[in-house]
């Protein structure tokens, strides 16, 4: 129970701020689509932006704390405060020099880094604006690397609330050099959201500088490639980029595919926006349950506590599929009016709606995978296993440029700019089970029956859910509505209804996620509380 109250009080808060960034990440690139559309430089600047943006997701979402935090609590545990404190300092000094080195390159071999990522026949973008664009967005990764570190330090102590506000910044960094006073001043809108970003990121690492001094860190000069802490880390990192990072991994491989001369016009800024609102879902609860258990579960593998550690990976899982499974029927079905409804104003037409919604169905069907790939790869990291996530992942990718070969070759008719992201989804579900599988299978009973039954009970829930939003949305008509504010209201009503059908099927099945989510807010004992049982 307390591990169980530790988990949704950190997540709930991680939550509630992640909400708010992805609120004000909402407005962000509703600016984006405002003043590009899905034009040549929308889909330049979106480039531009996503090869650093790949480091921040890699880095501060997943390798960086998934490598820092086991090694961090480690020491926490056996060493002296001073030496805690002199490891910080000097991993500090020497990724600062490390990203420094990477963002000078980055800058001056822009070119090689955009011909990197898109094939020599794409015609959707100016070459010149895109590297223009990355370089002034690249140094965003220093920043952006360094706020990652404080993020996991800071996570060690259980401080969760700051760290997750930290976009908060970013988005106003950017929603600000989106304002017409403001980018007026620039060459171009697409120059000013550049700038934007870079800012944005800046403030992300210095509002943590207060709060690692408050907790005992000087910042001390020194860089040490020898300190074992330091060499740990390094050690768990650089295969990390592949195992935690599958599904950022897996979006730049798209982004390769995406820009393929066959594909329409704009088909990467609705790749990106896509993906942005799957991140509101993901971000909302996935990624804070994720973030929330890493510590613990570091901390119970050092204890040599596996039987915890397995009650909190199946705990988890459960949950965000309760939260993943039927938001990811809701995108489906509703796609064309979230769009339409979000992002389709100014320069963003019909087109770019139907571009987008394409996207955003594809991407859905992998939602629970790539939530659930979020959970169960830092279980692996928390035992210091890293082999087994880059060896899965490592086939995950090969399937995913396979199955980006096949849709854009043979099966476009079908799919059309939604093949990359049915690609990823299909590989991240690949990515799940085969670590599901043998983290069962190495470790022992993990509660296999009762998430199956959790899976169960959600996937009818959802089911029902579903069926009544694909009557709601036929029986209201919504794209036969061209005013805005009817076509918000008749869209909140449709989300409102889906959701309370969803809860009370939940609560008249006796979804035991339901349960104990109202019982621990409420300090009481659910029926899941008594144990878990396995097959």
């Amino acid at each position: 129970m307390t591990e169980k109250k530790q988990i949704l009080k950190s997540a709930s808060i991680i939550s509630l701020v992640t909400i708010a960034s992805r609120i004000l990440g909402y407005v962000r690139d509703q600016r984006y689509a405002l003043l590009l559309g899905t034009s040549h430089i929308a889909d330049s600047f979106i480039l531009a932006y996503r090869i650093p943006n790949l480091f921040r997701r890699l880095v501060g979402e997943g390798s960086m704390s998934a490598s820092f935090i086991p090694v961090f609590t480690t020491y926490m545990r056996e060493k002296s405060p001073k030496e805690v404190w002199q490891f910080a300092n000097n991993l500090f000094w020497t990724l600062a020099l490390v990203l420094a080195v990477i963002t000078v390159l980055g800058m001056v071999f822009s070119p090689a880094v955009i011909h990197t990522f898109i094939p020599a026949s794409a015609r959707h973008l100016n070459w010149d604006d895109a590297i223009t664009l990355n370089r002034i967005i690249f140094p965003y990764l220093f920043f952006i690397g360094l706020a990652a570190l404080a993020m996991g330090i800071l996570n060690c102590f259980h401080i969760f609330g700051l760290p997750a506000s930290t976009p908060v910044l970013l988005n106003l960094s950017i929603i600000f050099f989106s304002v017409g006073v403001v980018w007026h001043y620039f060459k171009s809108p697409a120059i000013s959201l550049a700038v934007g970003v870079l800012v944005g990121g800046a403030l992300q690492f210095l509002v943590q500088v207060p709060f690692l001094v408050q907790k005992g860190m000087h910042f001390d000069f020194g860089i040490s490639f020898t300190h074992p802490g330091i060499r740990n880390v390094a050690r768990l990192m650089i295969p990390r980029f592949f195992g935690i990072g599958i599904g950022q991994i897996n979006f730049f491989v798209d982004t390769y595919f995406v820009n393929s001369a066959r594909m329409p016009q704009g088909s990467l800024t609705a790749l990106y926006l896509a993906d942005r609102v799957m991140e509101l879902v993901l971000g909302g609860y996935a990624i804070a349950v994720a973030t929330a258990i890493l510590p613990m579960m570091s901390h119970q593998a050092a204890a040599k506590d596996y039987d915890g550690l397995k009650r909190t990976l199946s705990f988890s899982v459960r949950i965000v599929a309760f939260i993943t499974i039927p938001a990811a029927l809701g995108l489906m079905i509703l796609r064309e009016p979230i769009i339409r409804v979000l992002f389709q104003h100014g320069q963003f037409v019909a087109a770019s709606t139907q571009l987008t919604a394409r996207a955003l169905f594809c991407y859905a069907v992998g939602l629970p995978a790539l939530a659930s790939v979020k959970l169960i790869v830092p279980a692996f990291y928390s035992t210091h296993d890293t082999r087994t996530p880059v060896a899965v992942a490592s086939v995950s990718l090969v399937l995913n440029i396979v199955l980006n070969i096949v849709f854009l070759k043979y099966l476009f008719s079908y799919v059309q700019n939604g093949g990359p992201a049915l690609a990823t989804a299909i590989a991240c579900f690949v990515d799940f089970f085969a670590l599901f599988i043998i983290f069962r299978l190495r470790y022992g009973r993990i509660g296999g029956r009762q998430i199956f039954n959790s899976f169960a009970k959600i996937a009818l829930c959802s089911a029902i859910m579903g069926i009544a939003c694909w009557f709601g949305m036929h029986y209201t008509e919504f794209t036969r509505h061209s005013r805005f504010l009817v076509q918000l209201l008749t869209f909140l009503a449709l989300l409102g209804g889906a959701t309370l059908l969803y809860l009370g099927t939940a609560w008249l099945f006796r979804c035991h996620e339901l349960e104990e989510i109202y019982g621990i807010a409420t300090r009481r004992r659910s029926p899941a509380d008594t144990g878990y049982a396995e097959p």
